[in-house]
């Protein structure tokens, strides 16, 4: 469903070409949540915004739902929804407005789309929240808004970038619940996070990413067995480790 082949991404900047990603690899299938878990400024956001069309690569393959990205962006923008920390809720519109304002913009017919709306508002518990303002609404009304507005046109993939971040516990605990619903539904899913606790929680496999590039890939128990270290949270400070002293021994030869 998500394939990705030697994506690689190159920025100028003042001190020449800084290298964002650095020849990643990885597939996600239907029903599985896959995690992109790194510190900040990893390349996670980078390697999902061109899984969304957002960026162009300079080098490699990135192919959604079948549909290489390079080659038809507006397809693979139909078959893919995106939510991160950042995603948008208008002041002016209410719940609803909102929903059936990105539902039409993904072309679905009326009628499908206010059922469609019915049903995403009694899933994600939403029916109180319906007719208030966006500036009326706390931090965990907006999640819900935005995961509405990210799943209402039914997409295999979708993307979730850092969406707990600056949440509180319950609002978070939601969004998690949330995420994990959508597997059960056959979604394939990427889940980006510096979180620990959300990948154990959550992923069926993960790839730890430092600057740029994957460290190691797999379930849990595969790096615990691979690398002799079961904490999660010990393991990921060992593999960037690593990948810091990679970096250093081939800066010095």
């Amino acid at each position: 469903m998500i394939r990705v082949h030697g994506l690689t991404k190159e920025f100028d900047d003042i001190n020449g070409v800084f290298r964002a990603l650095d020849d990643v690899s990885f597939e996600v299938q239907p029903g599985e949540i896959y995690g992109l878990l790194g510190p900040n400024g990893a390349g996670k956001t980078t390697c999902l915004r061109i899984l969304s069309t957002v960026l162009r690569p300079t080098r490699g393959f990135a192919e959604v739902a079948g549909i290489n990205v390079m080659h038809d962006a507006e397809s693979v923008r139909r078959n893919i929804g995106f939510m991160s920390c950042n995603t948008g809720i208008y002041d002016r519109m209410t719940a609803r407005e909102m929903v059936e304002y990105f539902g039409r913009l993904y072309g679905i017919p009326e009628d499908k789309l206010q059922t469609r709306i019915e049903d995403l508002f009694e899933i994600l518990q939403m029916n109180e929240i319906r007719d208030r303002l966006g500036s009326k609404m706390s931090t965990g009304m907006k999640q819900k808004v935005s995961i509405a507005r990210t799943i209402v046109h039914d997409p295999p993939v979708i993307i979730f970038d850092e969406p707990t971040s600056g949440l509180d516990v319950l609002v978070a605990r939601n969004v998690l619940q949330t995420v994990a619903a959508l597997r059960e539904q056959g979604k394939c899913i990427i889940f980006s996070t510096h979180i620990m606790r959300e990948v154990e929680k959550l992923c069926d496999r993960i790839a730890v990413i430092h600057r740029g590039r994957i460290v190691d890939a797999g379930t849990l128990p595969e790096l615990a067995d691979r690398h002799d270290q079961p904490d999660v949270e010990e393991l990921f400070f060992d593999l960037i480790k690593k990948r810091d002293n990679a970096l250093s021994e081939a800066t010095m030869a």
